[in-house]
C-alpha cells in the first residue's frame, strides 16, 4: 500500500456516535477509514456489520487509556499511510445520572478517559497529521453549561486565550484531587465529572489549535471541538432528542472540511455553527 493513500481514524467507534461517524466517512471520505475499539471482538463485530452494508472499514485495536496501545496504532499509521488525514477523538464515557459510584471515583475514571486519554492520543497522533488534515474532538454543550457552574476564578482560567497545556492539566488534576478530598464544591467546581472532563476537551482543543498555528502555520490543519447534541445512544439514553444520524452531522462536517478553507479552527462547533466559548 502506498504511503500516500489517505486515512481517517475514529476513536471509540464500535458503537454509538463513533460507529455512525465511521459509517458516514466510509461513504464520503476518499480513503481508508479505521474503526477502533478497546475490545477487538466488539471492534471486529462492528466492522463486519458495516461490511454487510457494503462498506469497507478497517479495524485497529485502541484503548485511549493505554499508552502502548496508542503507540502501536501510531506506528501502524506512520508505516502504512505516512501519517493521518482525519482524526476524530470520539472515545469517551459518562456515568448515568442514578449511578451510585462514589463521586471521587467517577471524577477519576471520567477524567482518565475523556480528558487524559484524549490528550495522550493527541500528543501521539497530532505530529502525524498531514497538511490539510482535519482533527475533530468530540466535546459537549455540557462544557459550556458546566463552565457556567464553575467559580469566577476557574472560569477566567478556562476562558483565557493564553492558558497553557500544562496549566490545563494542572487544573484537571486538581479537580480529581479536590473530589477525592471532598472539597470540590468549596474549590469552585461543579458536581459533574462529565461536564468538567468536557471543559477540559474544549479548552485542550483551543490550545492545540493555537499550537498548530505557531508550529505548522502553512499546513492548513483545522482542529475543532464539537457537540453532537443529546443523541439516542448508550451514553445519551433513549430519551435523547436526536437520532444518531442527526448527532453525527457536525463531527462529519468538521472532519470533511474541504482543502483550502481556513475556518473554523480552534472553535467549539454545534449544529455546524461556531459557539462562543464564554460563561
Amino acid at each position: 500500500m502506498s504511503s500516500h493513500s489517505r486515512v481517517a481514524v475514529v476513536t471509540g467507534s464500535n458503537k454509538g456516535i463513533g460507529f455512525a461517524i465511521v459509517r458516514e466517512l466510509c461513504k464520503k471520505f476518499p480513503g481508508d477509514v479505521i474503526l477502533t475499539a478497546r475490545n477487538p471482538t466488539l471492534g471486529q463485530k462492528a466492522v463486519n456489520k458495516l461490511k454487510q452494508e457494503g462498506l469497507n472499514p478497517l479495524f485497529h485495536q485502541l484503548d485511549i487509556t493505554d499508552l502502548q496501545s496508542i503507540r502501536t496504532l501510531r506506528e501502524f499509521l506512520k508505516e502504512r499511510y505516512g501519517g493521518v488525514d482525519v482524526l476524530v477523538n470520539n472515545a469517551g464515557i459518562a456515568f448515568k445520572a442514578g449511578d451510585t459510584t462514589p463521586f471521587p471515583i467517577q471524577a477519576e475514571v471520567t477524567l482518565q478517559t475523556n480528558f487524559f486519554g484524549t490528550r495522550v492520543v493527541s500528543a501521539e497522533l497530532l505530529p502525524l497529521i498531514k497538511p490539510q488534515g482535519r482533527v475533530v474532538n468530540v466535546s459537549s454543550m455540557a462544557s459550556i453549561r458546566y463552565l457556567r457552574n464553575c467559580s469566577r476564578e476557574l472560569q477566567q482560567k478556562f476562558l483565557s486565550d493564553t492558558i497553557t497545556e500544562e496549566e490545563l492539566v494542572g487544573l484537571m488534576n486538581k479537580f480529581v484531587e479536590d473530589a477525592k478530598k471532598g472539597v470540590h464544591k468549596e474549590e469552585g467546581w461543579p458536581t459533574m465529572a462529565y461536564g468538567v472532563s468536557k471543559i477540559g476537551v474544549t479548552v485542550l482543543s483551543r490550545i492545540h489549535a493555537r499550537q498548530l498555528n505557531e508550529q505548522r502555520k502553512g499546513d492548513n490543519i483545522l482542529l475543532n471541538a464539537c457537540c453532537p447534541g443529546w443523541v439516542k445512544t448508550d451514553l445519551g439514553g433513549p430519551r435523547a432528542s436526536k437520532s444518531v444520524e442527526e448527532g453525527i452531522e457536525t463531527p462529519v462536517y468538521l472532519a470533511l472540511l474541504p482543502p483550502g478553507v481556513t475556518e473554523p479552527h480552534g472553535q467549539f462547533v454545534s449544529e455546524k455553527i461556531v459557539e462562543k466559548w464564554e460563561a
